[in-house]
């Protein structure tokens, strides 16, 4: 694998039982370590690291932020918070 980042997904209500991760992994061939989240029927937050090749991390997280899951990336150990 390539490139790594370290990223917060917030998920709005209606996508919180949607397999958004899933198609990540499956749709762009990038791995997902979840770290930490924060995920309840009115919505919540998953922080990870994603792992792949640049274009398709590109790809993924375009794909993610289309589908209105807002997407910031977080600096540091994602376990320190």
């Amino acid at each position: 694998m390539g490139a790594k980042r370290r990223v917060r997904f917030f998920y709005p209500p209606h996508l919180v039982q949607h397999p958004v991760i899933y198609h990540l992994a499956r749709e762009y061939n990038v791995v997902a370590n979840i770290r930490r989240a924060d995920v309840q029927k009115e919505g919540g937050w998953i922080m990870m690291e994603l792992e792949g090749e640049e274009a398709d991390l590109d790809g993924a997280l375009e794909w993610v932020s289309t589908l209105g899951i807002r997407v910031d990336p977080v600096d540091g150990d994602v376990l320190e918070g």
